[in-house]
């Protein structure tokens, strides 16, 4: 009954925004951010530290050797189905903004255009000494920390880092998208983390259907909205 609810609404719309958390990339043999592949401590040292403002600052090699530990595990991930059906949704509908939580880029490797990532991309880097952006694909590095092509000096990894703002342009355009959006569709989060978690309730309140994919219930688009129970690589290509 959920599924035929949430297709009359998506039959109908126009404006869709999209959310997506670490739930969809989990699919796919993403270890969560807290959970497998050993990322809750590294190293002897908790992910939280090796992921903060202040390591850059005090040894930015060992921060790189962490990424490139986490990088390690993302090499052999690959989209799923949720993923494929998101990309192919900008084709679907006149306006779709895909705003996510995730730093993996599965998104761009399925193909979706313009994605709003809220956390950045661990596969750039952003040069602390010019500010400019450098995609880093390859992993093992050949240097850590790599050195920026168009000044020469270090990069950092180009993702929010805990002690850091979400990047306020990106937040603004996911802001506005939320606010224009017809219907809004939260996929593999709990959007318990705020300032993101906001979007959905920015949609809700601008008069927005919400429809909710996940193991389970967050409550995030309250009573009125959509509640798919299931996994994500299995309810989105349904919808």
């Amino acid at each position: 009954m959920s599924i035929e609810r949430a297709k009359a609404v998506l039959d109908g719309a126009r404006r869709i925004l999209v959310f997506t958390g670490a739930g969809v990339s989990a699919e796919s043999g993403v270890p969560t951010f807290r959970g497998g592949g050993g990322s809750a401590v590294w190293r002897g040292m908790d992910a939280t530290e090796l992921s903060s403002a202040r390591m850059v600052g005090s040894d930015l090699k060992l921060v790189w050797e962490w990424f490139e530990y986490r990088r390690g595990l993302l090499a052999s991930c690959g989209p799923n189905p949720a993923h494929q059906t998101i990309a192919e949704w900008a084709d679907r509908f006149s306006d779709m903004t895909l705003v996510t939580q995730n730093v993996d880029g599965l998104h761009d490797k399925a193909g979706s255009r313009d994605v709003l990532e809220l956390h950045g991309n661990i596969w750039r880097g952003r040069c602390l000494a010019c500010g400019a952006l450098e995609r880093l694909d390859d992993t093992p590095l050949p240097e850590v920390p790599p050195s920026c092509s168009t000044c020469g000096g270090k990069h950092r990894p180009d993702v929010v880092l805990f002690g850091e703002f979400l990047p306020e342009d990106v937040f603004k355009r996911a802001t506005a998208a939320a606010e224009r959006a017809e219907v809004c569709i939260v996929v593999g989060t709990s959007a318990l983390v705020f300032p993101a978690a906001e979007l959905p309730l920015v949609a809700a309140r601008n008069g927005a259907s919400i429809i909710e994919v996940n193991p389970e219930p967050s409550g995030i688009g309250g009573p009125l909205s959509i509640m798919i129970e299931g996994r994500a690589g299995d309810v989105l290509p349904r919808l």
